[in-house]
């Protein structure tokens, strides 16, 4: 069994990822596979009601393409427990944009998962984007990319996981230290 990211720990993934055949169709929806599946967008938009009739939204996750749109996926929060997002390659950042609209915008509170070319290098940024679990390339070392989220201690910009940045923190302590200091 492969082994992901999660909420900075290293976890068993009991998802199986289905994606569309080398001709770009779709599986049927009996076809696919016992257990927890995570289905291109394209299927959840085509086969909506059979996928929430044959499985638990416990059961069912839907992947985004980076050109898919977010809002496409919104009103549908309720039926699935985990939204992944692919990187296909690892200079693509749309991914980055989806993740902050997914949970910025449109409020998604699940699971939000970074699947693809996940490396070392892009996973302390997509945890700032909102990303709270990765599926990290098989060909790369999952002990070593989990120790990326502590390869800096302060960040400078505002992003999702802290929207203000340092200089609005900065200001905000100095601002509260003052106060403590005109009372005492």
């Amino acid at each position: 069994m492969a082994s992901i990211i999660k909420n900075r720990a290293i976890v068993n993934d009991d998802w199986t990822l289905v994606c569309p055949a080398e001709d770009g169709s779709l599986p049927a929806v009996n076809e696919l596979p016992a257990g927890k599946v995570l289905v291109p967008l394209a299927l959840w938009q085509a086969e909506r009601d059979a996928l929430a009739a044959s499985r638990g939204a416990a059961e069912l996750g839907v992947w985004l393409a980076p050109d898919s749109e977010p809002a496409d996926i919104a009103g549908d929060f309720d039926k699935v427990a985990l939204i992944a997002v692919d990187f296909p390659v690892f200079r693509d950042g749309r991914g980055y944009s989806i993740a902050r609209l997914l949970r910025e915008r449109y409020g998604y509170k699940g699971e939000l998962r970074a699947i693809g070319d996940v490396l070392r290098d892009q996973v302390r940024l997509m945890l700032r984007c909102g990303f709270d679990a990765f599926a990290v390339r098989a060909d790369k070392d999952i002990a070593d990319a989990i120790k990326a989220f502590d390869d800096f201690t302060v960040q400078y910009q505002g992003a999702f996981d802290e929207p203000a940045p340092l200089f609005r923190r900065r200001a905000a302590l100095s601002a509260s230290s003052a106060s403590v200091k005109a009372t005492a």
